[in-house]
């Protein structure tokens, strides 16, 4: 009677911890699925703009996307790695054109100047554009 408990409890045991695996690939699955915060790498601000006079007017660019800067990092983007393409912008990342979505592009006058962006890495590894702002003289 014992063994029997005992197969029992280990069957159960067994079937919980193969119900949680397939909880945590599921909802992996999920999130590499939909490009949303719950699929992107978080990136935080180090603060080495802490005391720039631009530092409020970043904090609160937006993009079709939300905040740019609420979970990524802008990038200054030298002239030659961006460009108009078919009517969009693209970007020059890790060496690879890369599309900026339209909705991604912030409309505001650029009083930094040069064309920035805030690129970030989705689940599966493809890196996506959270906000672009085109260098002022565009």
């Amino acid at each position: 009677m014992g063994n029997d408990k005992e197969f029992r409890r280990a069957a159960m045991k067994l079937t919980v911890t193969i119900a949680i695996i397939a909880a945590v690939v599921l909802m992996a699955r999920w999130a590499s699925a939909h490009d949303d915060l719950s699929s992107v790498t978080l990136v935080n601000d180090d603060g080495r703009f802490a005391n720039s006079p631009l530092k409020p007017w970043f904090d609160q660019l937006k993009s079709g996307n939300g905040l740019c800067c609420s979970f990524a990092d802008g990038v200054t983007v030298e002239d030659v790695d961006w460009d108009v393409h078919d009517g969009h912008y693209r970007v020059r990342l890790y060496g690879a054109w890369v599309p900026v979505p339209d909705n991604a592009v912030v409309t505001e006058p650029n009083r930094y100047g040069h064309a920035v962006v805030w690129p970030y890495q989705d689940a599966s590894g493809v890196t996506r554009i959270r906000c672009f702002m085109p260098g002022a003289g565009t």
